[in-house]
């Protein structure tokens, strides 16, 4: 029997209607969690996911957002709140990818990737954080990668905005470690998503190698962290930076 570990909890996770958000989405509802699915273009995805996610019984809602926008994510934010009456739960998920070497990388290649990865964080959690103030609880998890801290070829754009996600992280862990509100990082390593569908075989098998246990993480092994961190009981874990990389980065 699943453990109900979050009832009367509202959770707002972005990018959520798709691989790593999706699991996360899931896993929170079945533990009682109501959900705030954020999605950014693809509505005929996110409809669908939210009939999926009625027929098995759980409570959510999507909500189409830029959120490389921060007025639109104020107007989201509190469209949550008056559907749901709150949000407890802030995962901030959502993120692409636009890779070219340095040399080779345009200068709005860097800039949307920098936009949706590591500033849409920040426009999140300003616009959460007074509700989470005023109710003196609250849980932000930052799902960064570990592109973040090894780096990688090509991905200069995503490994400086996944780098900074570590520090926003701790930042905002000390602003609000008094408060009942809590801020941590998780940092996946190679995911079987579409993300990493797409990569081409020859380069999958290279990162293989590279792995110790010899294969992607599961959406699901993600979420569970996530899940892990949100819960009331993990109020004294904040500033922290959670690896799951199957030992690619130790």
């Amino acid at each position: 029997m699943t453990r109900i570990l979050f009832k009367d909890r509202v959770a707002l996770v972005t990018g959520g209607n798709k691989g790593i958000g999706k699991a996360i989405c899931t896993h929170l509802a079945e533990h009682g969690a109501r959900i705030a699915c954020g999605y950014g273009r693809d509505r005929k995805a996110a409809e669908a996911y939210e009939q999926e996610f009625s027929q098995k019984g759980y409570q959510g809602k999507v909500y189409q957002c830029d959120v490389t926008e921060p007025e639109q994510i104020v107007a989201t934010v509190e469209q949550v709140v008056q559907d749901f009456g709150r949000i407890d739960i802030l995962v901030n998920n959502a993120g692409i990818t636009s890779d070219k070497t340095v040399l080779k990388m345009e200068t709005a290649d860097w800039q949307k990737v920098l936009r949706t990865n590591l500033s849409s964080c920040f426009y999140l959690s300003k616009a959460v954080l007074p509700h989470m103030l005023k109710q003196k609880y609250g849980r932000i998890i930052n799902i960064s990668s570990v592109i973040g801290l090894s780096g990688n070829i090509g991905q200069a754009n995503y490994a400086s905005a996944k780098a900074g996600l570590f520090g926003f992280t701790k930042t905002l862990a000390l602003e609000t470690a008094r408060k009942g509100i809590t801020v941590n990082a998780v940092a996946p390593g190679f995911v079987r998503t579409e993300m990493t569908e797409k990569i081409p075989p020859e380069i999958i098998q290279k990162t293989l190698d590279q792995i110790p246990m010899r294969r992607f993480a599961e959406p699901h092994e993600i979420s569970r962290v996530v899940v892990f961190l949100a819960q009331e009981d993990s109020s004294y874990i904040t500033g922290q930076i959670y690896g799951i990389n199957g030992g690619l980065y130790m």
